[in-house]
């Protein structure tokens, strides 16, 4: 398969394309700092790296750079600096979700292209009702007012809800949801929900970056596991390791 990462770049896009080469699929990776990646990367044949701020490309350019990719994953995310948080494009995520995926229809490939975005367990799938406690939804409002990424990745998942829904003939798509991100070095254990199971504000749990990148990964690769959660906005966690007391 040839998957197209952007924001490759990142904490967690980084870890993606390391995921995808493992497993022998062709990546082209859209990076805005090459000096970041790391030296392996420059001799893999499977690896195409384009220099380049995404949003900045023409609509002809991004229709030909999704051109012949069975998937996009987006590990798109605004740096968490004054100017990353307040600073333009405001809306990185949701703009680029929606040109993208014009790009796509334009191409008009024979099979869907499956389009994965790295998401939020503070952003909540509508489509389900999932239910929220007066006190999160007042923190959440003011996570709106105050944070723009919050705003941007809400509205890049209710583009993938609303506007490319559940039947387009061209785009298959999953909002993976991860709780407070942490780094571990190695893939471990992790579980699937179809919603949180834990409040995001008042009791959130954890998940390693790398365990992203292996499940975003995997819904590229595993068509059993995309038939299981396409169209939806599935959340991650960690697995919890329980130790017993007295070297039991």
């Amino acid at each position: 398969m040839t998957i197209l990462v952007v924001g490759a770049s990142g904490e967690t896009g980084r870890l993606l394309v390391g995921q995808l080469l493992n497993q022998g699929h062709h990546v082209k990776a859209v990076v805005r700092s090459p000096e970041k990646l790391p030296g392996s990367w420059k001799s893999d044949k499977r690896l195409q790296l384009i220099t380049a701020s995404l949003l900045d490309l023409s609509d002809r350019e991004m229709v030909e750079l999704t051109l012949g990719c069975d998937a996009i994953a987006s590990c798109l995310g605004h740096n968490m600096s004054l100017k990353g948080i307040y600073g333009q494009p405001r809306k990185l995520v949701t703009d680029a979700t929606r040109r993208l995926c014009n790009a796509i229809e334009t191409n008009r490939a024979e099979r869907p292209v499956k389009y994965v975005l790295m998401n939020t367990t503070g952003n909540r799938n509508r489509n389900l009702n999932e239910p929220v406690s007066f006190a999160q939804k007042c923190v959440i409002g003011l996570l709106r007012l105050l944070l723009p990424p919050h705003v941007d990745n809400e509205q890049a998942a209710d583009y993938l809800r609303t506007q490319v829904g559940q039947d387009n003939p061209f785009i298959e798509w999953a909002a993976v949801r991860p709780d407070g991100l942490i780094d571990e070095g190695e893939v471990t254990g992790y579980t699937i929900h179809p919603s949180p199971i834990r409040s995001a504000i008042f009791n959130p749990g954890k998940t390693s970056r790398i365990n992203v990148g292996h499940f975003m990964a995997q819904l590229i690769s595993d068509a059993g596991l995309w038939k299981q959660w396409k169209g939806q906005m599935p959340v991650i966690y960690n697995k919890i390791v329980l130790t017993l007391a007295g070297g039991f």
